[in-house]
C-alpha cells in the first residue's frame, strides 16, 4: 500500500512541478493564494422565474441590483445633488445613451468628459477594492487595460500622481477616446460590482424576450442556471420532443408572441398558419391572453386558429408518449382518450365547446397527414435554428438541475414529496438521487442530439419534466391547461401544488433535504422560485426560520397583480444576506429620459458576526487544497537541495 501512495505522491509531484518548476515560482503562487483567501467574499446574486421580462431584468443588470446606486450615494450624497446622482448613474447603466443624448444638446464637452472620468475612477476603485490587484486585470477590458489599472491603483494622496492622471483624461479625450473609455469602465464596474449570478430557473415563458436575456446571460462573465420547468420545455423542443415543441408554440401564441419565435429564433409558422386558417374552426377560447372577443380582427383569429391547432397537436403527442412510458404513471393525463366525444364529456364533467377538428374519436392519438407535415416542418426549424441551438448549449454548459454553492442548495421548484413527507419515488429515485437521474438524463438526450442521433427515451422524459406529478422541476399534480379551456367548472381548474411546498415552511424539514444533499451548518439554506410570493398578503419569502428562501416575486408583468412587486434579488456579499425587492420597471427608454431607477425595498435579514472572507468559501476551499499542494512541492525542493 505503502508503494502505492508513494507511486501517486511521485506523480502528482511531477504534474505540479511542470506547472510550477521553481521554488521561486512556487513561493509566489502560495503567496497569491494567501493573500486571495484573506480577500471579502465575492457579491452573489440570485434571481429567479424571469419569464422573458428582458428590460426589467436588463435594467437589474446594469444597476446590479442597486449596488452601484449605493455606491454613488455613498461616494457623492453629499458633494452632488440628486439629480446629478441620477444622471450619473443612468451614465454608468447606459452609457451610450447618455452620451449620445448629451452630444445632440452640444453638452458632451471636455469639462463634462473630464468630471465624468474623474468620477467613473472613483467608482471603479470602489467595487474593485475587495478583489485582488491580478483579478482585477484579469477583467480589464482590452485596450484600455494599462490606464485603467494605473488609474484605480493610484496614490490619492500623491498630488503630483494626481496631475499626473489629468492629463491621462485630457490625452483620452484630446484622442476622440473618451466615449469608448466611458463603455469600458462602466463595463469594468458592473462586472466587479456582481462577482456571479445565479439564474433560480424559468428564463422562458409569456415574456417577450427570453432570447435577450439569454444574450445577456452567455456575455455575462460568471452566471449559471437552475433549470426551470419552462427552460426544460424549450431544450425539449430544440432538441426534437414533439409534446414540448407544440407547447412551446402554444404558449407563445397564448400570449401573442409569435415574434419571438420567428423573429427571434426564425422558426417557421408558415405551414402551421396554413393549415390552421383552413381546417380550424373561429374559438374565441383560444384567443390571445387580454382579447377582448368583441373587437377582435382577422389577425387575431387566424393566431387563435393556430393555437388551437398547436394545442390539439401536443394532445396527440402527448397521449403517444404517455402510452410509451407507462412507467410515467400519467395515464388519467392522457387527454383525448379519456374524451367522450359523443356525450361532450371529460371524465364525467361537461364540456363547455366539444369542437375537436382532425380528432378521430376511433383514433384520438393518430396524427392526419396534414398534422404530420407541419409538425416535421417545426422540427425542422427548431432543431436548426443556430440562435436556439446557442442558447441550449448554454444552458446545457451552465446550467443543472441544482448546484450547491456556498452551502446553500439552489433549484428551481422543490424535491418532490408524498403527503406523509416522504420522498416521492420516480422509477426508483427519490431525493437528490432524484434530481440527479433528471440532470443525467437531460445530458443523455443533448449528447445523442449533439452526435446526430436520437435518444427516445432520454428526450421523452423532458415532457415528464415539464408536467409529471414526481418532477422536480414542476411541483404540481398535474396541468390544467386542458381543462381550463374546455370545462367552465373552476373546481377542474386547480393545479395542486406539491407536499414540499408545505413542508418546507418547517426548519426541521430543510435541515433534513440540506443535509441529504451533503449541507449542513448554522448558515446554510435551500433557494428556490417558481412559486409566487404574494407580497402584498403579506407572505415573507424567508421562511423556516431562515432555512429557506424563495424569490420568486413576480418578475413577469402578468404577476405583479398577484405579488404586489416586480420581482425579488437576493444577495449574497461578504456581509451576510439581504433581498431587494423590486417596484414595477416601466421601460429602459423611460429610465434613460427620466434618469430613474427600479426602486428596490432592501431587507437585510441575516448578518455575519464575522465577514466572510474568500478562505470560507467553496473557491477557497479549492484553494486551500491548492496551497497544500504546493507545501508538498515547497518540501520536495527542501529535500532536493538537503540531498
Amino acid at each position: 500500500m505503502q508503494k502505492n501512495v508513494n507511486r501517486r505522491d511521485r506523480e502528482y509531484l511531477r504534474l505540479i512541478r511542470e506547472k510550477y518548476p521553481t521554488v521561486q515560482a512556487a513561493a509566489t503562487e502560495m503567496i497569491n493564494i494567501e493573500a486571495i483567501l484573506r480577500l471579502p467574499k465575492g457579491t452573489e446574486h440570485f434571481m429567479s422565474d424571469l419569464h422573458g421580462e428582458y428590460e426589467a431584468f436588463c435594467h437589474i443588470m446594469n444597476n446590479c441590483s442597486g449596488v452601484i446606486r449605493e455606491k454613488v450615494e455613498r461616494l457623492y450624497g453629499n458633494t452632488m445633488s440628486k439629480r446629478e446622482r441620477d444622471e450619473f448613474a443612468t451614465l454608468i447603466y447606459y452609457p451610450s445613451a447618455i452620451m449620445a443624448e448629451k452630444k445632440a444638446q452640444r453638452a458632451a464637452g471636455k469639462a463634462w468628459f473630464l468630471a465624468q472620468l474623474h468620477r467613473l475612477v472613483e467608482v471603479c476603485r470602489s467595487v474593485a477594492s475587495k478583489y485582488t490587484r491580478s483579478k482585477v486585470r484579469k477583467a480589464l477590458p482590452p485596450y484600455f487595460d494599462y490606464i485603467i489599472d494605473e488609474l484605480i491603483n493610484m496614490d490619492r494622496d500623491d498630488f503630483d500622481k494626481e496631475a499626473y492622471y489629468s492629463e491621462i483624461f485630457t490625452s483620452i479625450i484630446e484622442l476622440g477616446r473618451a466615449e469608448a473609455f466611458v463603455i469600458a469602465i462602466t463595463d469594468l464596474i458592473k462586472r466587479l460590482a456582481a462577482d456571479s449570478l445565479h439564474i433560480v430557473g424559468d428564463v422562458y415563458d409569456r415574456g417577450e424576450n427570453p432570447d435577450k436575456i439569454m444574450d445577456l446571460l452567455i456575455a455575462h462573465h460568471n452566471a449559471d442556471v437552475q433549470w426551470g420547468n419552462h427552460d426544460i420545455q424549450w431544450m425539449g423542443a430544440h432538441m426534437g420532443n414533439e409534446a414540448s415543441m407544440l407547447s412551446v408554440v402554444d404558449l407563445s401564441l397564448k400570449y401573442d408572441n409569435a415574434d419571438l419565435l420567428e423573429e427571434g429564433y426564425g422558426i417557421s409558422l408558415r405551414k402551421l398558419s396554413l393549415y390552421a386558417a383552413e381546417e380550424m374552426d373561429d374559438d374565441p377560447r383560444f384567443y390571445p391572453v387580454g382579447t377582448d372577443p368583441k373587437t377582435a380582427g382577422d389577425s387575431v383569429r387566424l393566431l387563435a386558429k393556430m393555437r388551437k391547432a398547436a394545442f390539439l397537436m401536443q394532445l396527440k403527442a402527448e397521449g403517444r408518449i404517455i402510452e410509451r412510458r407507462p412507467e410515467y404513471g400519467m395515464e388519467s393525463r392522457n387527454i383525448l382518450k379519456k374524451v367522450d366525444f359523443a356525450a361532450g364529456t371529460f371524465c364525467g364533467a361537461k364540456l363547455g365547446d366539444a369542437s375537436f377538428p382532425n380528432v378521430d374519436p376511433a383514433a384520438p392519438l393518430a396524427f392526419t397527414k396534414t398534422e404530420r407535415d407541419v409538425i416535421d416542418s417545426l422540427k425542422r426549424s427548431f432543431r436548426s435554428s443556430e440562435k436556439l441551438s446557442r442558447h441550449i448549449a448554454f444552458l446545457m454548459s451552465h446550467g443543472s438541475a441544482y448546484k450547491i454553492c456556498n452551502n446553500n442548495l439552489i433549484f428551481h421548484g422543490c424535491v418532490p414529496l408524498e403527503p406523509d413527507g416522504s420522498y416521492m419515488n420516480f422509477c426508483g429515485h427519490e431525493g437528490r438521487d432524484l434530481l440527479d437521474y433528471c440532470d443525467r438524463t437531460v445530458r443523455r438526450a443533448y449528447a445523442a442530439f449533439c452526435g446526430g442521433g436520437e435518444d427516445e427515451e432520454a428526450l421523452d422524459f423532458f415532457f415528464y419534466l415539464w408536467c409529471g406529478r414526481c418532477s422536480p422541476l414542476y411541483g404540481r399534480e398535474k396541468i390544467t391547461t386542458f381543462e381550463r379551456l374546455y370545462i367552465d367548472d373552476p373546481a377542474f381548474h386547480k393545479e395542486q401544488d406539491n407536499s414540499y411546498y408545505v413542508y418546507c415552511k418547517r426548519k426541521s424539514f430543510c435541515e433534513r433535504v440540506l443535509k441529504d444533499f451533503g449541507i449542513e451548518g448554522q448558515y446554510s439554506h435551500i433557494i428556490n422560485g417558481h412559486v409566487p410570493v404574494r407580497t402584498k398578503l403579506g407572505e415573507n419569502p424567508v421562511k423556516a426560520e431562515g432555512k429557506l428562501i424563495v424569490i420568486d416575486g413576480g418578475f413577469c408583468k402578468a404577476y405583479h397583480e398577484k405579488t404586489g412587486i416586480a420581482g425579488y434579488t437576493l444577495i449574497y456579499n461578504s456581509h451576510g444576506l439581504r433581498l431587494c425587492a423590486h417596484e414595477p420597471f416601466d421601460s429602459i427608454e423611460k429610465a434613460i429620459e427620466q434618469r430613474s431607477d427600479i426602486h428596490s425595498e432592501v431587507t437585510v435579514f441575516e448578518t455575519r458576526e464575522k465577514r466572510l472572507l474568500v478562505s470560507d468559501t467553496d473557491t477557497g476551499r479549492e484553494l486551500q487544497e491548492q496551497l497544500e499542494g504546493l507545501r508538498f512541492l515547497m518540501q520536495s525542493f527542501k529535500k532536493q537541495m538537503s540531498d
